[in-house]
């Protein structure tokens, strides 16, 4: 069973030759500009010791839960994948049978963006030019692991080559960033910076949040166990990240709610979740009461709010009790935007320093909410389509459905979004071709001028980005 590499020059442009035509000219000026990473999951301890990646499977397969959740989906078991068991349990260790399990089965990934982002790899990384399949897996294999042993294909080496002008990787309010610390320290020139992620201290459902919260005291030397306590200890951990360069937060909540509470009631409600005599729903309200405390707090100190609200995580319980966080099973839901952002917005809507980037895994909401509230509110842009919308007809539906109302200048261009890092340029260039599609059916449809079309094919590439996470 044969399969050809899908890297095409003319990949993703439009059938029409003449709207062909204008998409690889706009493409052309953009294909080869930096990569602005602001958002993003990848390990920074990979470019602090600058290891060696070990073998094509622990790189290419176990971080990337769009491929093993396909496998997971068709029978495969995670630990014959490799995936760790939370208790230690035994898994397959043989990297060369995961890596033909995946080959037997690179089938399920016709259609899919996750198909041509590792084709990609394969092309323009490694070199490769025959497709992943049976025949073929122990050959690349080979391949990948003889070139992976080189010093051209380390964590910086790879970095550089990529173009990358900054990354952005996510860690939470107790983590000490000694590899962001060592990076600095040493003589490398790569921009690698943090984003602080605090769900796991204003989260009440998070997975030891009590202990969480004991822990942000001990390392802050303030009493968390009180309310202004608390708070004065998130601001001082922002403050520790941004001194390691961090301009963003990332807040992953159930929901978009956001509320105003008195002080009296958010002390009577910390309270409760710190003894977990609380209910779900006072769990959300505490939530919601937190996204509008760190907007409070962006506005004190200029760091970038993201909500990326939406996702029923780690739906598959028996993955979760087996395996923790992060296996493929976060699975989209319904998310108002419009009521449940309107206590923050009453209060911070129209403040010229706060900076709110909106991402949504309900695409739904894309015109009918989003798009209007970033048309409107000048605190408020749209994050790319994201997630399960980061693929080719999902960039072109978002596109579509906001551009007429939030224009291009509400949005914040492309971020890739991932802990795979062979996929990154990858995941840009597929964004690029899609942008520039779009265009260009603009301009073939005398909606837009050429040469405007080119500066905003710049400036989803590339400048929009880089303003909106003031890198």
């Amino acid at each position: 069973m044969s399969t050809e590499l899908l890297v095409h020059e003319d990949r993703l442009f439009p059938s029409d030759p003449g709207v062909r035509a204008l998409a690889r000219d706009l493409y052309a000026g953009v294909r080869d500009l930096p990569l602005i990473s602001p958002h993003g999951h990848t390990n920074p301890a990979w470019f602090a010791e600058n290891e060696a990646f070990p073998d094509p499977a622990t790189l290419f397969i176990q971080p990337d839960h769009y491929l093993f959740r396909m496998l997971y989906s068709q029978g495969y078991r995670l630990e014959d994948l490799g995936i760790p068991r939370l208790d230690g349990g035994a898994v397959e260790t043989d990297t060369r049978k995961i890596w033909r399990i995946f080959a037997d089965n690179y089938f399920l990934f016709r259609g899919t963006p996750s198909r041509m982002w590792f084709d990609h790899a394969l092309s323009f990384v490694f070199g490769i030019d025959k497709g992943l399949s049976p025949e073929t897996a122990d050959e690349i294999y080979d391949t990948v692991e003889e070139k992976l042993a080189k010093p051209e294909f380390r964590p910086r080496a790879l970095f550089d080559r990529f173009n990358i002008e900054v990354i952005a990787t996510t860690e939470p309010p107790n983590d000490d960033l000694r590899h962001h610390d060592a990076i600095k320290a040493s003589d490398w020139g790569g921009r690698v910076i943090t984003a602080f992620r605090p769900d796991p201290v204003v989260d009440p459902e998070f997975a030891g949040f009590a202990d969480n919260v004991g822990k942000l005291g001990a390392l802050t030397g303030e009493n968390t166990r009180t309310w202004p306590g608390y708070l004065a200890a998130l601001r001082q951990r922002r403050a520790y990240f941004m001194e390691r360069g961090a301009t963003s937060t990332d807040h992953g909540h159930p929901s978009a709610l956001t509320a105003d509470l008195s002080k009296a009631d958010c002390e009577v409600l910390f309270a409760k979740v710190l003894t977990r005599d609380h209910t779900a729903a006072e769990a959300e309200i505490f939530r919601a009461q937190m996204l509008t405390e760190m907007a409070a707090m962006s506005l004190d100190d200029g760091l970038v709010l993201q909500i990326h609200p939406g996702s029923l995580r780690n739906h598959n319980k028996t993955l979760f009790e087996t395996f923790g966080r992060d296996m493929g099973a976060d699975i989209p839901m319904q998310t108002d935007y419009v009521n449940a952002l309107k206590p923050l917005l009453d209060r911070f809507g129209n403040e010229p320093g706060l900076s709110i980037i909106l991402f949504t895994l309900d695409e739904t909401a894309y015109s009918r909410e989003l798009a209007t509230l970033a048309g409107h509110y000048p605190t408020v842009k749209l994050g790319p389509a994201w997630w399960f919308y980061d693929s080719p007809e999902g960039m072109l539906r978002y596109r579509r459905a906001v551009t007429e109302t939030a224009g291009f200048y509400n949005t914040v261009g492309f971020n890739d979004d991932t802990r795979a890092f062979l996929s990154i340029p990858a995941r840009h260039d597929v964004a690029r071709r899609i942008d520039c599609r779009f265009l260009a059916e603009l301009v073939a449809e005398h909606r837009l001028g050429e040469a405007e079309a080119a500066e905003v094919a710049h400036d989803l590439a590339y400048r929009l980005a880089k303003s909106a996470y003031k890198l």
